[in-house]
């Protein structure tokens, strides 16, 4: 029997063109979650300082009993999944090698060793607790890196497991609460430790969880302690690359048959490091910088966008029941994690004073 090629592309393209259609609404129902929350965002600044991202988790969870009908299905999965890659691996455009390597090894071995920490007291917490390891990482690498972003990074290497989008919810709008309460107190407690500029600039960016609360906090302060601040919170961005391998690599031997088995490297992981460097380099040369700025300024917006949408969508894939059935114990993880990096890093800089 003959298979007429014509015949057989036809039937690709036609194949092809069903499954975008089928994506079709869940994604215009994630897209108009994101839209609405940036549309009530200034309504809600005046009330309360939550940023875009939480409303629309919270929105999407609201419409939690429509996204669940069969036909948001495919495009909900393709947000959380694809489109969620892609947003992350764009972050690296935000990071300067130059910038990070201005702070000195003292402060850079501070921030990792406050990272791993904090990474590591996830899990034992979870496991103290008796909840599921995976949870201990998603806790872990919220607090540890940069709050929603990283959560959402750490979810894509993570097994799969029931109440895994509601782990997920809950610890993004954990480290959000937890991050505007310490944009309050942490410039406090420096004035009361008595830290010069540079110090409290560290402290803040070295342990506040969300960007945007590290820039609230910093400049609430000053101009120098809000760039010190801005900046070591990029370098903890800059090492969501490390820790996400890890935690991928850590679940991934756990379930394979062999030691010669191949542990993936998440290639979303290996994008946001080469714009990493593809950002400092471009940045530098004074020929290409111009146009470089032109190209990058709507890839950032991208990612914002594609951030946005994804965790819009990992609202619609979340139940309030759910959440609400979450205990104390979800709560003691974060808090514990949270707790841990501010600990190791307020004693790491008093003891370089």
């Amino acid at each position: 029997m003959t298979v007429n090629p014509s015949s057989s592309s036809q039937a690709q393209t036609i194949q092809i063109a069903a499954s975008i259609r089928g994506l079709v609404p869940g994604l215009a129902l994630s897209a108009a979650v994101a839209i609405a929350a940036v549309a009530a965002t200034p309504f809600v600044a005046p009330v309360a300082p939550i940023p875009a991202m939480v409303i629309a988790l919270f929105i999407g969870i609201a419409l939690n009993p429509l996204a669940r009908r069969p036909l948001f299905q495919p495009g909900i999965v393709f947000c959380l999944k694809t489109l969620l890659r892609w947003a992350v691996a764009l972050l690296g455009l935000r990071v300067a090698l130059g910038e990070i390597a201005a702070l000195g090894l003292p402060t850079a071995a501070l921030v990792i060793i406050a990272m791993a920490a904090t990474l590591a007291s996830g899990f034992l917490l979870a496991r103290a607790l008796a909840l599921e390891s995976a949870y201990g990482a998603l806790a872990g690498a919220g607090t540890a890196v940069c709050g929603a972003s990283a959560t959402l990074a750490t979810s894509i290497v993570l097994p799969d497991y029931r109440g895994k989008e509601t782990d997920v919810a809950f610890v993004v709008v954990a480290v959000n609460a937890l991050s505007t309460l310490a944009m309050v107190l942490y410039p406090l407690l420096c004035v009361s430790l008595g830290f010069d500029p540079q110090s409290t600039g560290v402290l803040l960016g070295a342990t506040i969880h969300d960007v945007a609360q590290v820039v609230g906090a910093g400049y609430a302060v000053s101009e120098t302690v809000g760039n010190t601040a801005v900046i070591v919170k990029l370098f903890r961005v800059l090492l969501m690359l490390p820790l996400v391998v890890v935690i991928g690599w850590w679940f991934a031997r756990r379930t394979v048959a062999t030691a010669a088995a191949r542990i993936p490297v998440p290639v979303f992981a290996l994008v946001f490091v080469g714009l990493c460097v593809l950002n400092s380099i471009a940045a530098a040369v004074p020929a290409v910088a111009p146009v470089f700025a032109h190209i990058k300024a709507p890839l950032i917006e991208a990612s914002n966008w594609g951030l946005l949408i994804a965790i819009s969508a990992l609202g619609l894939a979340t139940s309030l029941t759910a959440i609400a059935a979450l205990g104390w114990r979800h709560i003691a993880t974060v808090l514990g994690t949270t707790l841990v990096i501010l600990a190791v890093s307020t004693g790491g800089l008093m003891l370089l004073r």
